[in-house]
């Protein structure tokens, strides 16, 4: 039986238009985005790369609601995140925004299970058990429920990190260098279960990475360079992200 992820109203599971980011520096203002419109739509797997300074980083704050533009509109589901106050802001992401990170972020005193549900009781959510049990299973992490991160290959952390991140049924998951403290084969097991798991319940997921190995694994990948999406690409090989990244460096 297929479980859909979260029920939204539009197909649509994060929109940019004209964002543009600017921060203080020096004599004039650093400009890190420069007008990107986007629009990903529900149950796809977008990959962003890009040069040091590209922009991926602000990016990826800035889409997931952990900055906020200086101009533009970004709208997750179906909410302009923009309009929101500070506090409303930290309420949705909360609730409809999930993250991966490169560093796991695991609570060292809490068992896996409690790890994975930490987002709900943040949230102060009833813990739907036959969903957790779903996620568990799609991730291969039965057996370890009963265990504390220091228990855990760092494989299995990022599989728990990816648990954590689903399980509020959020309408987009970020993640930023999921593989990058993983070697390579551990890495790309982690992101086949990723791929495999969000395809399973429809879920909507951004990757940030330099790795064009990763980058590849996804339905869509964005090329940025100085601020502004300089190329979209749909079904590219690894060899494909590595030559255009060439190309748009020089």
């Amino acid at each position: 039986m297929t479980t859909t992820a979260y029920d939204v109203s539009t197909s649509t599971a994060l929109r940019l238009v004209d964002v543009h980011k600017t921060y203080p520096g020096g004599a004039q203002p650093v400009a890190a985005l420069r007008g990107v419109t986007l629009t990903l739509p529900s149950g796809s797997m977008t990959s962003v790369v890009g040069q040091s300074g590209s922009g991926k980083s602000t990016l990826l704050n800035v889409a997931a609601g952990l900055d906020v533009p200086t101009s533009g509109r970004v709208v997750i589901g179906s909410q302009d995140t923009t309009g929101l106050s500070a506090d409303g802001l930290t309420r949705y992401r909360r609730e409809h925004v999930g993250f991966v990170f490169q560093a796991y972020n695991l609570i060292p005193h809490l068992g896996v299970l409690d790890n994975i549900c930490l987002p709900l009781v943040l949230a102060g959510r009833e813990t739907d058990p036959v969903w957790v049990d779903q996620l568990v299973d799609a991730l291969g992490l039965a057996d370890l429920v009963a265990r504390r991160p220091g228990e855990l290959s760092g494989g299995q952390a990022q599989r728990v990190a990816i648990a954590r991140a689903l399980v509020t049924r959020p309408a987009v998951v970020f993640a930023d260098e999921p593989t990058g403290a993983l070697d390579s084969r551990t890495g790309a097991h982690v992101l086949g279960v990723l791929r495999a798991t969000a395809r399973r319940f429809g879920q909507t997921v951004v990757v940030v990475t330099h790795d064009a190995q990763v980058a590849a694994t996804a339905d869509r990948v964005l090329y940025l360079a100085d601020g502004l999406v300089v190329h979209d690409e749909a079904g590219a090989t690894a060899e494909q992200v590595t030559t255009r990244l060439l190309a748009i460096g020089r």
